[in-house]
């Protein structure tokens, strides 16, 4: 055979052999938020009959039971959470069921916040970080990581009811863009609303000393999308976790169903912008979970039996839509190289200890 010939050969044959290049992420932005202790079981079954009562803190059981009460739990689940189950989960990919065979769980073993939040945004449990105390985090976040990349520079911002986020993100090494806790919205010129809304702040009764209320936190996540459209931004909301620590079963819910209705409006207003629209991905999880009995449904932490198991969903250009993924089991620290590798980042090549992305783009 001539030479040319056999090389165009051999040239095919390695061709063919070669794997396949990953497509190129349609994604060019991602939102990322999460439930501070927001139970899988309200998740996937709505609102848990056996708690609707006096003794678990609920104040106007016939309010209640109008607003989440349903004859199904699939009914229940859609009442409380309508955009994440009646768009969200029809669009994306949603693991965590036990019905379904596809368990999520924390891998650190403490589950509570810090050791929750470091695990699902570094890619791996840490034993030094076994506490809540504002120590800062001796670990690289995908959020810093992403902050250095070329294209995301000055574009990744972080703003958190919880004033511990500036040590989960060390934000004193990192440089990261944060608001947490009960700091007022910043900027030359602020807006009638934003005006109105730091006003607020410093009016209200400050019910928790290290948590703000959600709908601050919210605002200042408007706040960065209107004046600076971050690529990567995420919103940590903290009062379902208050709440179900104080016995409150109505608030818990009415926390939770007004974090769904602000993640409808906020995705309402993206898919209007350009830079948004058709080029954002979502991902929606919690930091851990909690008891599952009328005694312990307000705890968590390592004695908690249960409080390991958690819920993700992901939805985005690149998601097929899988709705509730059966059989596979995953871990909150795949959550942190899933984050990177919705806008085309590997994650996993900064240390070997990141887990692997959820299997959200295709099985």
């Amino acid at each position: 055979m001539p030479r040319p010939a056999l090389a165009l050969l051999v040239g095919l044959a390695l061709a063919a052999a070669a794997p396949a290049a990953d497509p190129p992420r349609k994604a060019e932005n991602v939102l990322v938020v999460t439930l501070d202790g927001f139970r899988w079981q309200e998740f996937f079954e709505g609102a848990d009959e056996s708690l609707l009562d006096a003794k678990q803190g609920v104040r106007d059981l016939p309010g209640l039971k109008q607003r989440y009460g349903r004859d199904t739990p699939k009914a229940r689940r859609e009442a409380l959470l309508p955009f994440l189950w009646g768009t969200v989960a029809k669009r994306g990919q949603v693991f965590g069921n036990p019905a379904k065979k596809s368990p999520a769980r924390i891998t650190n073993g403490l589950k509570f916040s810090y050791p929750g939040y470091s695990e699902m945004f570094c890619g791996f449990p840490d034993p030094r970080i076994n506490s809540n105390a504002k120590r800062e985090n001796p670990n690289r976040n995908v959020f810093e990581f992403l902050a250095g990349r070329p294209g995301f520079q000055g574009r990744v911002e972080v703003v958190g009811t919880w004033d511990v986020f500036p040590s989960i993100f060390r934000t004193r090494k990192s440089g990261l863009p944060i608001l947490a806790g009960w700091e007022p919205i910043k900027a030359d010129k602020l807006t009638e609303w934003e005006r109105s809304l730091n006003e607020t702040m410093a009016l209200i009764p400050r019910y928790w000393p290290d948590n703000a209320f959600d709908v601050f936190t919210m605002g200042a996540a408007r706040s960065a999308i209107e004046r600076r459209k971050p690529r990567v931004l995420y919103v940590a909301l903290g009062e379902t976790d208050e709440w179900a620590h104080g016995r409150r079963y109505d608030l818990y819910l009415d926390s939770a169903r007004n974090s769904d209705r602000w993640l409808a409006e906020t995705w309402e207003r993206l898919q209007a912008d350009p830079q948004y629209r058709g080029k954002t991905a979502l991902v929606v999880t919690t930091d851990h979970g909690r008891g599952s009995t009328r005694v312990d449904w307000t705890d968590h932490g390592k004695g908690v039996p249960g409080a390991e198991f958690i819920w993700m969903v992901v939805l985005g250009p690149d998601t097929p839509a899988v709705g509730e993924v059966e059989g596979v089991e995953v871990t909150q620290s795949q959550v942190a190289a899933t984050v990177a590798a919705l806008v085309g980042e590997d994650f996993c090549a900064t240390d070997a200890k990141v887990a692997r992305p959820l299997p959200v783009f295709g099985r």
